[in-house]
């Protein structure tokens, strides 16, 4: 078992977040993950980039990733350094490359609820993302996440989409496996 614990902090997101919202149609052609992050929700919320921290969270509502299905929304989103997403439900689309390339999803309504809840009385950057400066803790083996002294479970990773996390994208995990076999 791989072990694997993500800290960062928290950016609030509301639901039905879409894939032309994450990235905008115009930079489709643009195939280095590294250059997708630079222009990430620019439409919406084009100084959010400079707000994120390696392995911030990302919390979102129902259906996120929906519309069009762009790999580029999930890879710039790892590329920007997101450690993490947890939402109360996923697009099935996105939900299958955020696997493909390495990026951990969760879902868990209790978690968004509370955050939204929360942050009613915190003060935040942003209008359409709303970051904050709560920390979270999510050990993923186990299945639990820490936001301040609060703790709650979600489903572990299974251990075949850790594998996938540990050789970064499942293509690495692809050529593990081959390597693994001569």
């Amino acid at each position: 078992m791989i072990k694997m614990v993500i800290k960062g902090y928290i950016h609030v997101l509301g639901d039905n977040v879409d894939t032309d919202v994450i990235i905008p149609g115009r930079y489709l052609m643009i195939t280095d993950p590294n250059e997708v992050a630079k222009h990430l929700f620019e439409g919406v919320e084009p100084e959010f980039i400079k707000r994120v921290k390696p392995n911030d969270v990302l919390i979102a509502g129902k259906n996120f990733g929906s519309g069009s299905s762009r790999e580029q929304a999930a890879s710039g989103i790892k590329a920007l350094g997101i450690g993490a997403i947890i939402a109360k439900s996923y697009a099935r689309i996105f939900f299958r490359n955020a696997i493909n390339i390495g990026l951990p999803i969760f879902t868990s309504n209790e978690i968004v609820d509370y955050i939204n809840e929360k942050i009613k009385n915190l003060l935040f950057n942003g209008s359409y993302i709303k970051s904050t400066s709560l920390l979270i803790s999510i050990d993923s083996n186990n299945g639990t996440v820490e936001i301040e002294d609060k703790q709650f479970r979600i489903n572990p990773l299974p251990e075949f989409i850790q594998e996938i996390m540990k050789n970064n994208d499942l293509i690495g995990w692809a050529k593990s496996r081959l390597r693994n076999k001569g």
